[in-house]
């Protein structure tokens, strides 16, 4: 058998050579120079640019991009093609592609003021090239939240103890906001106190496990949990014949949270609940690969950490699940996502990150180290995956019922830490719905900003969104996140996960090459001996694999399957069918025109149709 460690070693090993190597060659590329005053000195205000030390920049940047993602993307792939085809995806495409995107998206701001990529592409091809990209932008953050919503619900259902654990955390992140900004409470007393009740609300919540309905044929929910609807079902829940009562109810249970906490001032929930599932990230990270290493060198794990048997190294090119089938080419690429490469990466790393660099070769570290993390998280999923192995789940969409094995996976591998299982797992699961929850609420938030940055603000602060016309309730603090919920939930009410998961993949994939497409545009601008290569061949193959992919999962999965030969019925399933197809023709439409535009700046740049514009230039 297997040992699961060579996931491990084979990710750590590219990585190795790609950061020492490549990331160096990256930094000379595009002249990094600690000499030249980065964006946080040079408008330094306290308030968004502030110079940050490295270490503490590289905490708040991973904790920002290290979202759900790459926990899901790897386990679905996994399920559906095998081990080694997500592997060699995750460990060959992260360093010469993801963290590539991450890297010239941060360099590109910090040499543009530290503004954001619709900003930054607007400065070469025009307006309408950076509203085109915006619009993109806030249509995928749509998706990311439609997604994430899903994946919650499902892993809440699967792990009741992981839902009153997020009570707890979610409770706990609001005091502390409290405890720092409003009491001015001691900051590492209160460190250790609030970390301490995060771990303990996983004690909480093996005690006091909750879920709203019962589940359906001979399921059952652990032992001791508190059903809300107890004898009931949940069968009338919107969207609970392909879900199941109990998830379909998270789902707008999420969305509510989602749309209130993107809205709440960043001090009351989102810094104090960052700050707090870092912790949680080392620890389930961090702990979960040295557990790898000590139980595979000293067998210390109460199981053996080999790979199962029910997860093949190669699954077959049209995958396992026969409900779904979706070919290897182009669909491997855009389910694994974000381990290997996230667009919305460049959100952060442009506009966000730019802002608190303190010396310009932290970005060498901060970008491309940081997607390397976000790799290496990638490789504990499926390495959690590879343990735990995988049984197909109708109730949670196909292979939505790989997603709990993350959970129960890492409880597995923790054992050889001493950690006993059923405190493992829901420990594991906590830290899959903290990331989750982080990015759902996250991405709302960036969906109002890129709103407000599409049709103009009327003042430095954000408006309610109410009485104030069109832009205002497009625009506003409160109505702009409503609007992304009611249409998410449109996209999850059929229950089909694994073609919403597919959608999200694509769209978010297509915007990294459109973060590459932005990068390549300046440096061809900067300087028109520099070489394209390095960012115009990652972009090329994204655009080609993510506008087959929403081909083919627009025209052949949703409306030929699905609505042409009735695969979906029912007015709701079939009005998210229709929103699905009318979101991914939009988003090729948006790309395509795109890649037209920047297309036409390079070339004109490059036979000297134009002069080159200086890198610092606005």
């Amino acid at each position: 058998m297997t040992s699961v460690i060579w996931i491990v070693v084979a990710v750590l090993g590219t990585f190795t050579v790609g950061y020492m190597g490549y990331s160096r060659y990256l930094s000379g590329f595009v002249e990094l120079d600690d000499d030249r005053e980065t964006p946080a000195h040079k408008y330094e205000d306290g308030q968004e640019y502030v110079p940050s030390k490295k270490p503490v920049l590289l905490g708040h940047h991973f904790s920002s991009i290290a979202g759900g993602a790459p926990i899901v993307g790897p386990i679905t792939a996994g399920a559906i093609w095998g081990w080694v085809p997500a592997l060699l995806w995750v460990a060959i495409g992260n360093p010469l592609m993801g963290a590539v995107h991450d890297f010239i998206s941060l360099s590109s701001s910090i040499r543009h003021e530290g503004r954001s990529i619709g900003y930054i592409v607007g400065q070469y091809v025009g307006e309408r090239g950076k509203n085109l990209l915006l619009w993109f932008a806030f249509l995928t953050i749509i998706l990311v939240v439609a997604v994430f919503a899903l994946v919650v619900g499902i892993v809440l259902n699967a792990y009741p103890s992981a839902a009153t654990a997020s009570f707890v955390y979610i409770a706990l992140a609001v005091v502390f906001g409290v405890y720092l900004y409003q009491l001015d409470g001691p900051f590492v007393p209160g460190t250790v106190l609030f970390v301490a009740g995060v771990f303990a609300g996983v004690w909480v919540g093996i005690q006091y496990p909750f879920a709203f309905f019962e589940l359906a044929g001979d399921a059952s929910h652990a032992a001791g949990t508190f059903v809300l609807f107890e004898g009931s079902t949940g069968s009338w829940v919107p969207g609970a014949g392909a879900l199941g009562g109990n998830t379909a109810a998270w789902v707008p249970v999420i969305l509510i949270y989602a749309v209130i906490a993107s809205a709440l001032p960043v001090w009351t929930l989102l810094q104090p609940r960052d700050y707090l599932s870092s912790f949680l990230l080392y620890a389930g990270v961090g702990g979960a690969l040295l557990a790898i290493i000590v139980g595979t060198i000293f067998g210390t794990s109460s199981q053996p950490l080999v790979i199962d048997s029910s997860i093949q190294p190669f699954q077959g090119f049209m995958g396992v699940d026969s409900r779904a089938p979706y070919p290897l080419f182009p669909m491997l690429f855009v389910t694994i996502a974000c381990g290997t490469i996230s667009g919305f990466h460049s959100l952060v790393s442009s506009g966000t990150t730019a802002k608190q660099l303190n010396k310009e070769s932290d970005a060498r570290l901060i970008g491309y180290g940081g997607m390397l993390g976000e790799g290496l998280l990638a490789a504990t999923a499926l390495s959690a995956l590879a343990i735990a192995g995988f049984a197909s789940d109708a109730a949670a969409g196909g292979i939505g019922g790989a997603l709990p094995n993350f959970a129960s996976g890492g409880g597995i591998i923790l054992t050889s830490l001493g950690i006993p299982a059923e405190y493992g797992a829901p420990f594991m699961a906590l830290v899959l719905v903290s990331f989750l929850l982080t990015s759902t609420d996250t991405a709302a938030r960036l969906g109002r900003y890129m709103m407000e940055e599409i049709v103009g603000t009327q003042g430095t602060t954000s408006e309610s969104g109410f009485g104030g016309g069109v832009g205002s309730f497009a625009r506003g603090r409160y109505t702009n996140p409503v609007i992304q919920g009611l249409i998410a939930y449109a996209l999850v009410i059929s229950g089909e996960w694994a073609t919403l998961w597919a959608l999200f993949g694509s769209a978010n994939q297509l915007l990294a090459a459109l973060a590459l497409l932005t990068g390549t545009v300046w440096l061809a601008n900067w300087n028109e001996t520099k070489q394209l290569v390095t960012t115009g061949v990652p972009m090329a193959i994204m655009v080609v694999i993510t506008v087959i992919a929403l081909a083919f999962l627009a025209g052949y999965q949703w409306l030929f399957v699905n609505l042409i030969q009735g695969g979906v019925t029912g007015i709701g399933n079939q009005i998210s069918m229709v929103v699905r197809i009318a979101l991914a023709v939009v988003l090729v439409y948006l790309a395509l025109s795109l890649v037209r535009i920047g297309y036409d700046n390079i070339t004109s740049v490059r036979r000297g149709d134009r002069p080159a514009a200086e890198p610092s230039d606005d």
